[in-house]
């Protein structure tokens, strides 16, 4: 008789349960039990938000190096292994914005070739993103907030008719699909429906909780303010806020009589002795917060503040903002600001880096992160 099918005496009880447990079970569940270690890169556009994120969750930046060549082409090299781990790379799309996505892609994809087990973009301003539909263009040139040179406005008036504007954000979805990336992080999607152009997963984390931990903080008369869209795209965000503030809203209608004519703007609610707080998810050159806050204060608010998610501030808009009625104009640091706030002394800064931090670590740990939609993480 052989003795290759025979199970062999255990005198041990303890010891025999578990070799007919490892005979049962599967091997894949050994496999699933190991969860790769964690690593943090950064690229050259916010390494202070990337240090801060790090800082939070105890562990040090991966070393990377970036350089260009003479040519301007883009070279990165990771300097440590990745074979295995949960990579996330922190790059926003704010500066020199084509060079630090093209960085991110080569990031990403140098990290998915050497092996990385899981590689998530971390993008806390998201590049592109205004160029989200194929939309006609404003007739003073204002297309979906891009602002146009005088000398193109009538190629902007033909556009108003005959639209053939690429969808700049869905092509940026492809991209980051393409070179790698397994899931996307990011805070204040111009249009949550930029989700939809991804096939990976993307958490689009909300900046409003700390927004309104901010009001409560440092605005003493917040319980008599009125939360304002400085447009109509915007009255689902400003309602949210209102409604968790337990105060009202308004918002501000931009009426357009025929081409080329300057916008009036048709303020619709009462903000007559009040603190008008304006919320955007954004704002470049602030045309649009600069002639809203005009508004109000000849409506009859007493103070007007602006909250914006992304400050970009390009062209004169710091200029704009230090000749405007601002008590404060206050934004997240997913953009950097350190030169901002010194050229003007009225913008001041929340710190979102916890948020970051606590959606990279529940989602290493597997775990949700729908806490982070209505709360601050401490």
């Amino acid at each position: 008789m052989s003795s290759t099918n025979v199970m062999p005496v255990v005198s041990d009880p303890v010891r025999a349960r578990s070799l007919i447990r490892a005979k049962l079970e599967k091997p894949s569940t050994f496999l699933r039990s190991r969860m790769p270690n964690i690593k943090v890169f950064s690229g050259t556009s916010h390494p202070d938000l990337a240090q801060r994120i790090v800082d939070r969750l105890g562990i040090d930046l991966g070393k990377v190096v970036t350089k260009k060549f003479s040519n301007l082409e883009t070279c990165v090299e990771i300097g440590e292994s990745v074979r295995g781990e949960d990579v996330y790379i922190v790059q926003s799309g704010s500066g020199e914005v084509n060079d630090n996505l093209m960085e991110l892609l080569i990031m990403i994809n140098a990290c998915k070739i050497a092996s990385a087990s899981r590689v998530t973009a971390v993008i806390p301003c998201f590049p592109y993103a205004r160029q989200d539909k194929k939309d006609k263009a404003g007739g003073d040139g204002d297309a979906n907030g891009l602002e146009f040179p005088a000398s193109f406005k009538m190629k902007v008036n033909e556009w108003k008719f005959r639209s053939r504007a690429p969808i700049s954000a869905k092509l940026v979805a492809n991209m980051l699909s393409v070179a790698g990336a397994d899931h996307i992080i990011t805070m204040d999607l111009h249009a949550s429906q930029i989700q939809g152009f991804f096939d990976i997963p993307v958490d689009n984390l909300y900046a409003e909780p700390a927004v309104l931990k901010w009001i409560k903080e440092n605005i003493i008369e917040w319980r008599n303010s009125i939360i304002v869209s400085p447009d109509a795209g915007g009255a689902k965000r400003v309602t949210s806020i209102a409604d968790r503030l337990n105060v009202e809203f308004a918002l501000i209608h931009k009426e357009r009589k025929k081409a080329n004519e300057v916008a009036s703007m048709v303020l619709v609610g009462d903000v007559k002795d009040r603190v008008a707080i304006l919320v955007d998810d954004m704002a470049d050159t602030c045309g649009t917060i600069c002639h809203a806050a005009e508004k109000l204060l000849e409506a009859g608010a007493t103070k007007v503040y602006a909250i914006l998610t992304h400050g970009i501030f390009s062209g004169p808009a710091i200029s704009r903002i230090n000749n405007a009625c601002f008590e404060a104009v206050v934004v997240t640091n997913t953009i950097p600001q350190e030169q901002h706030m010194k050229d003007c002394p009225r913008i001041q800064c929340i710190d979102v880096s916890m948020m970051f931090a606590e959606a990279v670590r529940r989602t290493h740990n597997g775990e949700s992160v729908s806490y982070l939609f209505s709360n601050v993480p401490y």
